[in-house]
């Protein structure tokens, strides 16, 4: 785990996953809550609810990823951080 977070690009290439599922959960719950509301049934008016609480939370944890990530590569200078195979 300590190599996941321990450089600042793949916490930056983490980032822009968590911000894309993100953006997809929160589109897909919104449409899918407001949108098909009479045709869903409760447990999946709840499934899609959730979305809709689920995807601005991701957005914001991979946000807050990518600012630290920028951060922390802004203060490496552009040294080599870290291998990627």
């Amino acid at each position: 785990m300590s190599d996941l977070f321990g450089c600042p690009v793949h916490v930056l290439r983490l980032s822009g996953y968590l911000l894309a599922v993100g953006t997809a959960l929160l589109i897909v719950g919104v449409t899918a809550a407001y949108g098909f509301d009479r045709a869903l049934s409760i447990p999946q008016q709840v499934l899609a609810h959730s979305g809709v609480i689920l995807g601005p939370t991701l957005l914001k944890v991979g946000y807050v990823m990518r600012l630290l990530a920028q951060h922390n590569l802004r203060k490496l200078n552009g040294e080599v951080c870290c291998a990627i195979a």
